[in-house]
């Protein structure tokens, strides 16, 4: 449960390796979050374990995550919550960007960005909404991006599996309401870390920490979406209702 001011005290993080999730972290336990539960692909080669108890955390439990092994989704939940009890927030932080090229060639390579944004996230999500559910608080926060809004000839691919995430995100918290449960989907822009490295920022760029300041807020504040940074919010609305015609002469 939330302590007496509102705080996260529980935290389990999927894709505990990203910069926005490590971010997260670093922010929720400086607000007294003191149990942290990270999923990577790797647990052995999770490094950030001594700096997070360091900064305050209690329990630090490092466990095997990959969003492709969808079979084993549903026990590794399971698994979590019988040994921490309840858990206040969970976080989908995982994501590949993927190569636009590639996947216009291979189709093996747009189904694995497919698959781990959009099949991974739903495969895991379904289990943990009916863990918090059931415990009848908490939060579930899902990455998703602003490429989802609308996709776009650079990066369809992506933008596609990020569209699917967000809509499902839409709908899970449609059918949470009055459960306790609170679903939030955050749309940051182009956030400056390793998986964007090579590439030419956008306008309007980030960064992890500021996307983790924005997760922090919006969960105080109970939002269902959040852009980050806000002004991205209008940009948006902005290329959703520009004619196809005119949005295929963008070069995005």
């Amino acid at each position: 449960m939330r302590d007496g001011l509102g705080s996260v005290q529980s935290v389990l993080v999927l894709g505990g390796n990203s910069e926005i999730g490590l971010a997260t972290l670093r922010a929720l336990i400086a607000e007294r979050a003191r149990t942290v539960i990270v999923a990577v692909r790797d647990p052995d080669a999770f490094e950030h374990a001594p700096e997070l108890r360091a900064a305050g955390a209690r329990t630090v439990d490092v466990v095997g995550f990959d969003a492709l092994e969808s079979a084993r989704h549903e026990e590794l939940v399971d698994e979590l919550f019988e040994r921490h009890g309840d858990i206040d927030l969970v976080l989908l932080a995982f994501g590949v960007l993927g190569d636009q090229e590639q996947s216009e060639r291979d189709a093996a390579a747009a189904l694995s960005v497919a698959g781990t944004n959009y099949l991974g996230a739903v495969s895991v999500a379904v289990p943990l909404a009916r863990r918090l559910r059931a415990q009848g608080h908490g939060s579930l926060v899902a990455l998703s991006s602003v490429a989802g809004e609308r996709a776009r000839r650079s990066n369809f691919v992506y933008g596609s599996s990020k569209a699917g995430l967000d809509a499902f995100v839409q709908g899970l918290a449609d059918s949470l309401a009055g459960t306790g449960v609170h679903v939030m989907a955050v749309r940051p822009g182009f956030v400056t870390t390793k998986m964007t490295a090579g590439l030419d920022p956008a306008p309007l760029s980030t960064t992890p920490e500021a996307v983790a300041k924005a997760i922090v807020e919006g969960i105080r504040r109970g939002s269902h979406t959040i852009w980050v940074p806000g002004a991205l919010r209008f940009v948006m609305l902005a290329l959703r209702l520009l004619p196809r015609p005119l949005f295929r002469r963008l070069d995005i």
